[in-house]
């Protein structure tokens, strides 16, 4: 297969050069590069230029989460038969972490699929737990079948890493253009409901975690608010994710009350903090702007908006 791997960039530091080099030692599948950086200041297309010239720079505020990576499928070969998309934060951790994600595409009903995120080095208690909650060690296929035991999860994926087939992602008109984030979920959620399915493929793995704050926590959470506001049919076709995120809050409970007690208090506080930012973002419409700005993780979204 034609493979071509995007990756947005924006002052990547240290862990970027992690990452340029964790991709220089892939076997296979690493020599179509395309690096779409937003006006980096620092190192980041130094350390881009070790693993590819072809570099599309765009204004900080041009940048989207699915517009941005659009303008990445439109420069490929037209050949192309599958692309990758990382972050500039997602380090390969295997040198097979690239080949084994391609290799599911031999399955010519997987629209899509994603990689297993391991928590980096310096993770909190918290932010471990989380990838162990949501990437497990088992791959799996979700489709229409798995609406009822899944649920929203159905149709979870993370562009952090993660894998389309071109052909079908041209067919069902890629990503939305302008979205404040969620664009993975967005196509994974077309492509289900056209017949297709999505692969999680856990001997793909890459290191990529975050030690949010509980304020990062209410206004990435808003932002997610916002997102499914905009995108009611989604959560119409699968479900809500109340009962997720019950399991999810249980579950974080244990795993803290084993590992590390003490940060009890400080993820209560964050789980009220995402459950007050979805709740905001849900209801965005009726906030004035300037509070949207105040609350959004991804500010550059409202900027000239009419919504």
């Amino acid at each position: 297969m034609k493979v071509a791997i995007i990756i947005p960039t924006r002052n990547g530091g240290n862990l970027w050069s992690r990452t340029v080099s964790s991709i220089s030692i892939q076997d296979g599948y690493n020599d179509n590069i395309i690096i779409i950086d937003s006006n980096s200041s620092d190192r980041t297309l130094k350390d881009a230029n070790k693993v590819t010239g072809n570099i599309i720079r765009i204004h900080e505020h041009e940048f989207n989460h699915g517009g941005t990576r659009n303008l990445g499928c439109r420069n490929i070969d037209e050949n192309t038969d599958i692309v990758i998309f990382l972050t500039q934060d997602a380090v390969l951790a295997s040198p097979y972490s690239l080949r084994n994600i391609v290799n599911c595409f031999q399955d010519t009903q997987i629209a899509a699929a994603f990689g297993r995120q391991l928590p980096h080095e310096n993770a909190s208690p918290i932010a471990k737990h989380a990838r162990t909650f949501n990437y497990s060690d088992k791959s799996y296929v979700s489709s229409m079948a798995s609406k009822d035991s899944m649920g929203i999860k159905t149709v979870f994926i993370s562009n952090s890493f993660s894998a389309y087939r071109m052909s079908l992602f041209n067919e069902l008109g890629g990503f939305p253009e302008n979205t404040i984030l969620c664009e993975d979920m967005y196509f994974a959620a077309k492509s289900i409901l056209k017949g297709y399915k999505i692969a999680y493929v856990s001997d793909a793995e890459v290191y990529h975690s975050h030690n949010y704050s509980s304020l990062e926590e209410f206004r990435r959470y808003f932002d997610i608010g916002v997102f499914h506001r905009d995108e009611p049919w989604i959560k119409n076709a699968f479900g809500g994710a109340s009962g997720e995120g019950s399991k999810y809050i249980i579950s974080e409970l244990n795993y803290l009350l084993k590992e590390s007690p003490s940060f009890i208090p400080i993820a209560l506080a964050n789980n009220f903090m995402k459950f007050l930012g979805y709740k905001l973002g849900g209801h965005y419409s009726i906030l004035p702007m300037s509070l949207r700005k105040k609350f959004s993780m991804h500010k550059n979204y409202w900027n000239g908006s009419e919504r």
